[in-house]
């Protein structure tokens, strides 16, 4: 089992949660992880902050063990978005257009699941150091270049990221059932048992919580793409509103990147 690294901060911290409920949808009820929308948690990817999941690979950033797939939306997105990648934009390009493809066959609970190839140690869609176009993810890549938002290209689990959204059923105690939607930190135990096996995990590091804005706004196209225009207005309102008023339990490693450039 992997260390995590002595800078991430202890996952058991206080948080401040919000309930509101969907504007458009009584039936639907929401809960937000205040801590983690007010902190100033950004990607820092391709800067030396960023230490990879694997120790070994620090330069793969989280692309090292590729994407897995979540239903055929998301591979007819992935399929159209592959189609407008050149050869400028996708260093392994060659490979993947070749006979074994760019997804591969794998497993999530014991049951069959597609992902995005793995190629010497990587998604196949990483371009990796030395490549003319830039280190990082072909399918970004191509999206800033035509003007895409990257969402409209990246499988699901690439582009919402950290951010972690669960949906459940629950019974009132009048008896009427409403769904609920649970947005917080996608930390590095929601990845399951797994999550103690990675070298690194960004969300924890003060060293990735140095935002220029917080991530209800830097994630604002994620979180409406999750959450839908109608609610993520009025998420986008309470986090305002509690912005100004001061948060009572700050992410830890968002206090220590402040403290650090204080």
């Amino acid at each position: 089992m992997a260390t995590p690294d002595a800078f991430e901060v202890d996952p058991d911290f206080p948080r401040e949660w919000i309930e509101f409920p969907d504007p458009a949808d009584p039936l639907h009820l929401v809960r937000a992880d205040l801590t983690w929308l007010l902190s100033n948690w950004t990607c820092v990817f391709g800067t030396p902050a960023c230490q990879g999941i694997l120790a070994d690979r620090p330069d793969d950033g989280c692309c090292s063990h590729g994407a897995f797939l979540t239903d055929e939306e998301d591979r007819d997105r992935l399929d159209g978005a592959v189609a407008q990648l050149t050869k400028e934009d996708w260093q392994l390009r060659s490979v993947g257009l070749g006979v074994n493809g760019y997804l591969e066959q794998d497993e999530v609970d014991d049951e069959p699941a597609l992902r995005t190839r793995k190629f010497e140690g990587a998604c196949v869609f990483l371009n990796r150091p030395g490549f003319e176009g830039g280190t990082g993810c072909a399918l970004h890549r191509m999206a800033l270049r035509t003007g895409q938002l990257p969402m409209d290209v990246k499988p699901d689990v690439c582009w919402q990221l950290p951010i972690r959204r669960t949906q459940e059923w629950e019974e009132r105690p009048d008896g009427v059932d409403i769904l609920v939607t649970t947005v917080g930190e996608y930390d590095r135990r929601g990845w399951g048992p797994g999550g103690e096996d990675l070298d690194w995990y960004c969300t924890g590091d003060p060293a990735a919580h140095v935002g220029a804005q917080a991530v209800w706004q830097s994630y604002g196209p994620e979180l409406t793409g999750l959450l839908g225009a109608d609610v993520y207005s009025a998420l986008a309102g309470l986090c305002r509103r509690r912005a100004g008023l001061g948060l009572i339990a700050i992410h830890p490693a968002t206090a220590q990147a402040q403290r650090r450039d204080g």
